[in-house]
């Protein structure tokens, strides 16, 4: 974004339009998404934007969003932690329903001898 903006400024420059640094600070905050919005609020109030500096500004945004790269992939490393957990559960689950329908068909084939036995006395 800044080299797209600095290339835009000196574009317009070269036209004999000239921007002051405050009006370029300001343009660029303008421009900031949502998730910039708490670093622009907190620029705004601890500094005195007609003093900062462009690249002080691009050094603080760029250092803004290599901490929020960061918050990210800790989530999703949590994330996937949590998945490796959920499916060892899942897993655990599977095997008690496999031994409890194991036992259940083990009951149910002896049932069967029983009821064989009982109808090959009693003739049917």
């Amino acid at each position: 974004m800044f080299t797209r903006f600095t290339t835009i400024i000196n574009s317009l420059g070269a036209l004999e339009k000239i921007f002051l640094n405050s009006e370029l600070v300001s343009k660029i905050l303008r421009s900031l998404s949502r998730a910039y919005r708490s670093k622009v609020v907190a620029i705004e109030e601890a500094k005195e934007l007609s003093k900062l500096p462009l690249e002080e500004l691009m050094g603080s945004l760029m250092t803004h969003e290599i901490l929020m790269k960061e918050t990210n992939e800790d989530k999703i490393e949590k994330k996937k932690k949590k998945g490796i957990a959920l499916k060892a559960a899942i897993q655990e689950n599977n095997e008690e329903e496999e031994e409890f329908a194991d036992s259940e068909l083990e009951g149910i084939d002896l049932l069967n001898k029983r009821y064989n036995k009982i109808r090959n006395t009693l003739n049917f």
